[in-house]
C-alpha cells in the first residue's frame, strides 16, 4: 500500500508535540502537504524547521503467518513515528530508508492514524558543522542558502511478508573479468523462530542457493558466488552497458517469505596511484561535479536527471561527482544506462563537529547498502576538504596548516573509510579531498586548483605542477564563477561601489575572487564586467584542462570540474546556467575534452612586435588504438598573413600524451595586416580524425 498523497501538517511546538499523534486530535485546521514532498512550498510552513505530519488510512487484518511493515524511503532529516497513538520508532539521515514492524497494530483495528514529527537543521557554524545534509543546505554551494529541504520526500508504503522478513540487503560486484564475475551478497533477516532457511539468488541465468541455520531474531548472512562468462559493463567510451536483474529470495519449507531485487552490472574498478582502471583497462578520467538539481530533492524530475547526465556523456566526459550529497535513486539508474562513472561523496564538508561521527559511520554503511549494486558508482569519497576555510582564498590546498593532525582527518574520516572498506571493498575509497601531502606518510589526496580564480594567472598551473607533481595526481575541483549581467546588484549608478560580499553569496563565491578574475576598476559598468566573467571562465576551463591532459598519467590520473550547472539564475561555477543554456565555458570544456587533441603552450594575452614565442606542441589521445599516419600542423597568422607554419608526421601511440615538436613564432616588426591579433592554429589528421585547436594573442 502506498500512502502517498495529501497529508495534514502544522508547525511544531512543544505543547502540540505531546498530543499530535493521538487519533482523536482534530487536525482539520492544519495545512495540506504533499507526500512525497516538502513543506517549504506550503503557505505558513515555509520558514519552519520542525513540522508535524498526519494521515489516516484503512487496512484489512493480515492473514495468519503474515507480517506487516511500515517503510519510509526518505525523510529529511530526522523523524519520530507514531501509529494509532503508539510510538513506532525514529529515523535519521535524509537518504536512509527505514522500516518498522506494525503487525500487532494493524491486527488491532482497520482504521489507522500515522503521525510523524519531522525536523531538519539549518546551516550552522561553517567551521563546526553538525548537519549531514551536505550540499542541500551549504551556503557556499550556489542555490543552497535559504532553501529548506525538510519533508517526507520519498514514498511511504506498507508491505507484507511471510513470518521471516529481509530487513537489510546489499549486493556488490566484487570483481569481474571475461571468465567470471564475483558477487558478494549480505542479507539481514528477521525470523520469529529458529530453523533452516534457504537464501536463493538468481542473476543472469545463474541460480545459487545457500542453506543457513537461522536463529530466532535477527540474522546476518554474507556469501559470495560466481557468474561464469559474464557480459561486462563498461564506461560509454569503452563499451556497452549490460545490466542484469538480481533477485534474492528468503525461502522456508519451499515457500518464499520475502525477496529483494536489484539491477547489477559486472565490472571491476581499481585505482593505482590515482589512475583508474575499469575491467583492467586504464582510463584518464574527465569529470564534472553535480550539485543537487533542485534545492529540494523531491522536486527533481527523472527528465531533469536524464537531461543533465546525457549532456555530460555527450560532452565526452566519463565521470560525474555527486558533490557532498546523495542524489535521487533515478540518478544512479540513469548513470548505469548511460555508462557514466560516479564519484560518490558522503554529505561531509569542511570541519565537522565531533558529535556527527556515529551518524556519519552509520550513514556510510547505509549508502553502500543503497548504492553498492550500481556499476556506475566507481569511487566512494568520505569527506570534502576537511579543514577550516582560509580567510583569504587559495589557489591550491593549504599545505602548512595540514601538517598538524586533526580530529576530522584522523578520527572521523578514518572511521568512515574503515566502515566502507568493510562493507564494500570492490571500489576505490578516498578518505577526503583537498588534503595535500602531510606527515607522517607525506601522501595526500586530491587537489583543488583555482589558478586564475583565487589568484595568479591560469597559465601559472604549468610551473606549479612542475614544482609539485605529487599534488597534481588527481584534481577534484577547478574553474571560475560567472555573474549574470542582468542582476540588479550590478546597477551602473553604484558601480563599482557595490556590496561585493552580498554578490558573492548569491552565487556561492568569494568576493575577492570575483574581483580578481576580472578587475572591476578597469570596467566602466557592471554589465560589461559580468560579461567578461563569462569569457574568463571559458579561458580558465580550457587552459586548466589542457595543462592537466598534457601531464596525463605523469602524474595526473584525471580531473573533475566544479560544477555542471548553476543552481540559481544569479550565476555560479556551472558551465551551464540554471536554465541549462550553454555558457561559452561549455564549448571550451567540450573542445578541451575531445578524445584526440593537439595542444600548445599558452600564448601571452598580449604580444609586441618582434616577440618570439616558443611553443611546445603535444598530441593527446584517449583512444586505445594508435593513430596511424597522423599529420600534425601548426600555423601562425595575423589576419590573412601567414607568419609561419610547420608540419610533423608519424604514428601517435594509444592512450598517451606525445610530444610532437617545438614551434617558434616571431611576431613581425612591421604591420602586415589590419588585424590586431596573432592566431596559432593546430590541426591533427589521421584517417577519419580531423580536429583543430587555436590560441590567440592580442597585438599591441
Amino acid at each position: 500500500m502506498d500512502l502517498s498523497g495529501s497529508w495534514r501538517a502544522v508547525a511544531a511546538h512543544e505543547e502540540l508535540r505531546r498530543t499530535f499523534h493521538e487519533p482523536q486530535l482534530d487536525d482539520r485546521a492544519w495545512c495540506d502537504v504533499n507526500v512525497p514532498g516538502h513543506w517549504s512550498d506550503v503557505d505558513g510552513l515555509e520558514g519552519h524547521l520542525n513540522v508535524l505530519h498526519r494521515v489516516g488510512f484503512s487496512t484489512s487484518p493480515p492473514a495468519d503467518g503474515r507480517r506487516v511493515w511500515l517503510e519510509f524511503a526518505g525523510i529529511c532529516q530526522q523523524g519520530d513515528v507514531w501509529l494509532d497513538g503508539a510510538y513506532v520508532g525514529d529515523t535519521e539521515g535524509y537518504f536512509v530508508p527505514h522500516s518498522f514492524e506494525i503487525t500487532k497494530l494493524v491486527r488491532a483495528r482497520n482504521e489507522h492514524l500515522l503521525a510523524v514529527d519531522v525536523s531538519t537543521p539549518k546551516f550552522g557554524d561553517p567551521d563546526s558543522r553538525s548537519d549531514l545534509l551536505g550540499a542541500y543546505i551549504d551556503p557556499e554551494l550556489s542555490g543552497a542558502a535559504g532553501a529548506n529541504p525538510g519533508g517526507i520526500w520519498r514514498p511511504v508504503t506498507i508491505r507484507e511478508t511471510g513470518t521471516a522478513a529481509i530487513k537489510h540487503f546489499r549486493a556488490v560486484c566484487a570483481d569481474a573479468n571475461d571468465s567470471r564475475a564475483k558477487v558478494t551478497v549480505r542479507c539481514v533477516f528477521d525470523s520469529p523462530e529458529s530453523g533452516q532457511v534457504t537464501l536463493r539468488t538468481v542473476v543472469a541465468g545463474h541460480d545459487h542457493e545457500l542453506n543457513h541455520p537461522a536463529a530466532a531474531g535477527e540474522n546476518r548472512v554474507e556469501w559470495t558466488f560466481e557468474v561464469p562468462q559474464p557480459e561486462l559493463w563498461w564506461p560509454h567510451s569503452l563499451g556497452d552497458q549490460p545490466l542484469h536483474s538480481l533477485t534474492c529470495s528468503l525461502v522456508i519449507d519451499d515457500q518464499t517469505h520475502d525477496s529483494r531485487t536489484r539491477d547489477i552490472g559486472f565490472r571491476s574498478i581499481r585505482m593505482n596511484n590515482w589512475t583508474m582502471s575499469v575491467n583492467d583497462t586504464r582510463m584518464f578520467v574527465k569529470g564534472v561535479s553535480t550539485l543537487p538539481i533542485t534545492p529540494r530533492p523531491a522536486d527533481t524530475t527523472v527528465q531533469q536527471i536524464a537531461s543533465d547526465l546525457t549532456a555530460v556523456r555527450d560532452a565526452g566526459l566519463d565521470l560525474v561527482r555527486c558533490h557532498t550529497h546523495l542524489a535521487r535513486p533515478e540518478f544512479y539508474e540513469c548513470a548505469d544506462r548511460l555508462g557514466l562513472l560516479v564519484w560518490q561523496d558522503l554529505p561531509l564538508r569542511g570541519l565537522m563537529a565531533r558529535g556527527v561521527r556515529k551518524q556519519a559511520v552509520r550513514q556510510a554503511r547505509e549508502a553502500v547498502d543503497l548504492l553498492g549494486h550500481h556499476p556506475s558508482v566507481a569511487v566512494w569519497c568520505g569527506h570534502d576538504e576537511p579543514h577550516r576555510r582560509p580567510e583569504q582564498p587559495l589557489t591550491t590546498p593549504p599545505v602548512l596548516s595540514q601538517q598538524i593532525p586533526s580530529w576530522n582527518r584522523a578520527v572521523l574520516d578514518s572511521s568512515v573509510k574503515r566502515v566502507i572498506e568493510r562493507t564494500d571493498g570492490s571500489r576505490p575509497i578516498v578518505a577526503h579531498t583537498g588534503v595535500p601531502p602531510h606527515l607522517p606518510q607525506l601522501d595526500g589526496t586530491t587537489s583543488s586548483l583555482w589558478f586564475g580564480w583565487n589568484g595568479g594567472r591560469v597559465s601559472d598551473i604549468a610551473a606549479w605542477m612542475a614544482r609539485l607533481p605529487r599534488m597534481a595526481r588527481f584534481v577534484s575541483a577547478f574553474g571560475s564563477a560567472t555573474v549574470s549581467p542582468s542582476l540588479p546588484e550590478l546597477d551602473d549608478v553604484l558601480w563599482p561601489h557595490i556590496d561585493w560580499d552580498a554578490l558573492g553569496r548569491l552565487i556561492g563565491a568569494d568576493a575577492s575572487s570575483l574581483q580578481h578574475v576580472v578587475a572591476p576598476r578597469h570596467i566602466s559598468n557592471g554589465t560589461d564586467w559580468a560579461q567578461l566573467t563569462v569569457a574568463a571562465q571559458a579561458d580558465i576551463v580550457r587552459t586548466t584542462i589542457e595543462h592537466l591532459r598534457r601531464v596525463k598519467f605523469r602524474p595526473t590520473g584525471g580531473f573533475i570540474h566544479h560544477y555542471l550547472a548553476d543552481a540559481t539564475p544569479s550565476g555560479g561555477f556551472g558551465v551551464l546556467d540554471a536554465s541549462r543554456s550553454q555558457k561559452p565555458a561549455w564549448n571550451a570544456l567540450v573542445e578541451a575534452c575531445r578524445p584526440v587533441i593537439a595542444v600548445a603552450d599558452s600564448l601571452p594575452v598580449m604580444s609586441h612586435r618582434g616577440d618570439r614565442h616558443h611553443l611546445s606542441i603535444h598530441v593527446i589521445s584517449d583512444l586505445h588504438e594508435p593513430l596511424e599516419d597522423a599529420v600534425v600542423s601548426a600555423t601562425a597568422t595575423i589576419g590573412e598573413f601567414t607568419v609561419d607554419t610547420m608540419r610533423w608526421g608519424g604514428t601517435m601511440p594509444a592512450d598517451e600524451c606525445s610530444s610532437v615538436g617545438s614551434f617558434v613564432v616571431t611576431v613581425p616588426d612591421e604591420p602586415v595586416d589590419e588585424s590586431k591579433e596573432l592566431k596559432v592554429v593546430l590541426r591533427i589528421e589521421s584517417g577519419p580524425i580531423d580536429v583543430s585547436n587555436h590560441y590567440i594573442s592580442q597585438l599591441i
